[in-house]
């Protein structure tokens, strides 16, 4: 006669929203545990509007221009914050051995991801809160909760494609040639999108290209948030078709990479 041992019931693995949360906690304390990546990112926005803004009184104190003067530098910060911590630092990630290992855990990559997208959102928020202070410190802007409430939303929806389009880079490219690439893209696509000159300045023809950019469609889209200006007609799916593209792009280069190093 033979008598078997019941088995202990396998535990079961974590959820899905489980594996994301975990690993937004992981990538949130590896960020801030090297407090100069994120001091970096806060820096440009603040200077710029200490230095180029708050000077120029028939801006800093008329409270529409000056608020949205905190909107543009406020979505610069955020593409700042998305391309450098993402591009660069996913590039950055792809050479360390832990990498590898992660991405052979049995959660597959769509917790990663859409960790780093949330994440994206967290450090956006942190990039906007020097701007803020010096705006409500030295210059005229102003908003009411319901505004606040609004942009805060716009600016967690508005981060999705840049963190996306850095996790494409991150994930092409080595960290060497991260770097240039992401300079190469941001600037242009700030000065387009009217980030660092009004949009009403701009030629027809510019205006034309500048409302086919997501900054364009991200700042016009903020703007109508804080001010109540109201943003060009197709903003939002503007918005919408870029971050699908970039979503594809990055969903494109992990599964190449992927490919490339370990199967």
């Amino acid at each position: 006669m033979t008598t078997t041992t019941p088995r202990a019931p396998a535990a079961a693995l974590p959820g899905p929203l489980r594996m994301t949360w975990l690993h937004l906690k992981y990538q949130f304390l590896e960020t801030v545990r090297v407090p100069v990546a994120v001091l970096g990112n806060l820096l440009f926005p603040a200077l710029a509007m200490f230095f180029f803004v708050v000077p120029q009184k028939e801006v800093a104190q008329d409270p529409l221009a000056a608020t949205m003067a905190v909107a543009s530098l406020g979505l610069f910060a955020i593409c700042s914050a998305s391309l450098f911590t993402y591009g660069l630092g996913v590039a950055e990630d792809r050479q360390l051995p832990f990498d590898p290992f992660v991405r052979t855990l049995p959660a597959g990559p769509a917790p990663r991801m859409a960790a780093r997208v949330l994440n994206g959102g967290v450090f956006s928020l942190f990039g906007l809160v020097p701007l803020v202070l010096i705006a409500w410190l030295f210059t005229d802007a102003s908003v009411t909760w319901g505004q606040l409430l609004a942009g805060v939303g716009t600016v967690l929806l508005v981060s999705v494609p840049f963190v996306l389009l850095g996790m494409a880079i991150g994930y092409s490219l080595s960290a060497k040639a991260a770097l240039p690439v992401v300079q190469v893209i941001l600037f242009p696509l700030a000065f387009a999108g009217g980030l660092f000159l009004p949009p009403f300045l701009f030629p027809d023809w510019l205006n034309t290209i500048s409302m086919a950019t997501p900054t364009r469609a991200g700042r016009d889209l903020l703007v109508q948030a804080l001010t109540g200006e109201p943003a060009y007609g197709g903003a939002w799916f503007v918005l919408l078709g870029w971050t699908v593209l970039f979503a594809a792009l990055a969903v494109g280069a992990y599964r190449r990479d992927e490919g490339r190093r370990f199967r």
